[in-house]
């Protein structure tokens, strides 16, 4: 099973620029897309319901803020549109999961705590209710693929000059420290760094174009620590850009059958 995850930055530009083109070759069997900055209504068009795919929207009813989309090749058992949270911050669009008989992909957009309607404070809080709800999920019998862009990076090695954003919402030292937590203590793991270990694996580009400045690894997929054995690829694709971020790939020895 192959699933890409990618963070638009709007998704009528990034079709413009081929996203689709390019996904339409990719043979995946989900595809996880964050930040459309469109309302499901504006989404109609043949071009964001490609054949062969169901086609899942959850927008934050707000004109370009936020949204979520998932396709996905087989038809889900059910959907889950945010994540409970009593804030209500997790219903701006932010999250979307499809649920099949064994196996739940969700499609994340976090807070980044960099534009005006967004705070630390308010990431924090998000943060703390997520892996609250993670440590929860643990004891269910069912695995768990979170795709998205956390807004975060874990180590060093997934900042570019890192030693120069130490400061910067993102890569701050409480941030570092819940993905860590998250990773040895909560129970789950990064698909990604299981089978690479590279140094230069950037996903996001805060200039907005790839090489100029320092590139970040923001973009994951989050998996349950069963499925730790089931991940044989991963590659951040860097050929074409369709936007500030790039398409996080990996492939899972999962059988569309075993969902």
């Amino acid at each position: 099973m192959r699933i890409i995850s990618l963070s638009v930055d709007g998704i009528h530009q990034a079709a413009k620029r081929g996203l689709y083109d390019w996904l339409a070759q990719q043979d995946a069997d989900v595809i996880c897309l964050q930040d459309l900055r469109a309302l499901e209504s504006e989404l109609d068009a043949d071009i964001f319901h490609p054949a062969g795919y169901f086609a899942y929207f959850f927008d934050s009813g707000i004109k370009h803020y936020n949204g979520v989309a998932i396709y996905t090749r087989q038809q889900p058992k059910a959907l889950i549109f945010g994540l409970g949270f009593s804030s209500g911050i997790d219903m701006e669009g932010r999250y979307l999961q499809v649920d099949f008989e064994q196996h739940s992909i969700g499609s994340l957009l976090a807070p980044a705590a960099l534009r005006e309607t967004e705070s630390i404070d308010d990431k924090i809080h998000f943060y703390d209710d997520l892996q609250a709800l993670l440590h929860k999920i643990t004891r269910k019998r069912r695995h768990f693929i979170f795709c998205g862009n956390w807004a975060m990076a874990h180590t060093r090695k997934d900042v570019q000059n890192w030693q120069d954003h130490t400061d910067d919402a993102g890569f701050l030292a409480h941030e570092q420290q819940w993905l860590k937590q998250l990773y040895a203590q909560v129970g789950y793991c990064d698909a990604f760094r299981l089978v690479n270990s590279d140094n230069d694996e950037f996903s996001w580009w805060p200039s907005g174009t790839q090489g100029e400045g320092d590139g970040w690894r923001t973009d994951f997929q989050v998996i349950s620590h069963a499925l730790k054995s089931k991940v044989e690829y991963a590659t951040i694709y860097k050929s074409q850009s369709f936007s500030s971020h790039q398409p996080v790939i990996i492939d899972y020895d999962i059988d569309s059958e075993e969902l």
